[in-house]
């Protein structure tokens, strides 16, 4: 049994609560992983051109407000 295996069949014994509890971790850790890769992207000029892109379609008058 792999590792995976193990968790999966760990969490279908949990009771609800605890389920709850499991997924609200992951999301929680799927968000710090997410803004971790922004962070890096950001650092490494990755996300440049998006907003170059961005700022050229205000000033063409292209955008509106949210």
């Amino acid at each position: 049994m792999t590792t995976v295996e193990a968790i999966t069949a760990a969490i279908a014994q949990l009771p609800p609560e605890q389920v709850a509890q499991v997924r609200a971790w992951l999301a929680e850790r799927a968000e710090a992983e997410w803004d971790a890769q922004i962070e890096q992207d950001e650092r490494s000029g990755r996300l440049n051109v998006l907003a170059e892109r961005a700022l050229a379609e205000h000033q063409a008058r292209r955008t509106r407000p949210l």
